[in-house]
């Protein structure tokens, strides 16, 4: 399934080149995701409760093309990879004209509250988690 976020570009994500600083594209990123697990009915606060956590392993990003403020930014998330104990988002931000601004793959794992790796309990696993091509 994929899921699409929207935001615009505010005034104090600019850097001193007057377009978004490349650290705000990873909040752009999270921001993303979290709305993407709410959209198929994943259940991060119980996840939380019960113990365990999601981290982000790995972000493999590539910067297109600059936002500039009021940009309409689009950012689309698919689930590309699901393991046992992790898996991969496919990430992508475009501009209101529909030009790319960012692509990037997030790895993340689960870990129980020790921050040791473990599986992703059964009552959270839900269809919107496994990539359509699986």
């Amino acid at each position: 399934m994929k899921h699409t976020a929207k935001l615009t570009v505010r005034s104090y994500e600019l850097d001193s080149y007057n377009h978004v600083n490349n650290a705000i594209y990873l909040e752009y990123l999270e921001f993303a995701r979290m709305e993407f697990l709410r959209a198929i009915g994943f259940r991060y606060n119980d996840l939380y409760e019960a113990g365990y956590y999601l981290y982000i392993t790995h972000i493999d990003i590539h910067y297109r093309l600059s936002a500039r403020l009021f940009d309409e930014l689009s950012i689309e998330v698919e689930p590309i990879k699901l393991g046992k104990l992790s898996g991969t988002f496919r990430q992508r931000i475009s501009n209101q004209r529909g030009e790319l601004c960012a692509e990037a793959d997030v790895s993340w794992g689960c870990v129980d509250r020790n921050g040791k790796p473990t599986r992703i309990p059964e009552e959270f696993h839900v269809p919107g988690l496994v990539p359509e091509s699986a």
